[in-house]
């Protein structure tokens, strides 16, 4: 019983650095994509462009309670790595999936 409350600490950590390891992973259709780290009014992003489609990933310490104002700074990132025009913006406070209009 020692044995296996010693190995708790071990196990917990094991955990965080899994979850933390994840949490600036792209989405499964930008995986491998070249990335762009673009800053907008202080908000940091990876961006990943896919075709018609880009990720505007949030990754620095904000406080973020709604979507509207990081969604326009992610679109303005989005455009910034694109150089097309984003017409439709979804997502959350972290990672924001754009529409791209490059015609």
């Amino acid at each position: 019983m020692l044995t296996d409350i010693r190995l708790l600490p071990v196990l917990i950590c094991t955990l965080v650095m899994l979850f933390a390891a994840g949490c600036n992973m792209p989405s499964a259709g930008f995986s491998g994509l070249p990335v762009q780290q673009i800053i907008v009014d202080g908000s940091v992003f990876d961006v990943r462009v896919n075709g018609a489609q880009a990720e505007a990933m949030r990754i620095n310490m904000e406080y973020a309670p709604r979507f509207g104002p990081i969604r326009d700074r992610a679109a303005r990132a989005m455009v910034q790595a694109s150089g097309c025009k984003v017409t439709h913006v979804v997502g959350d406070q972290a990672v924001a999936i754009g529409k791209l209009d490059c015609g």
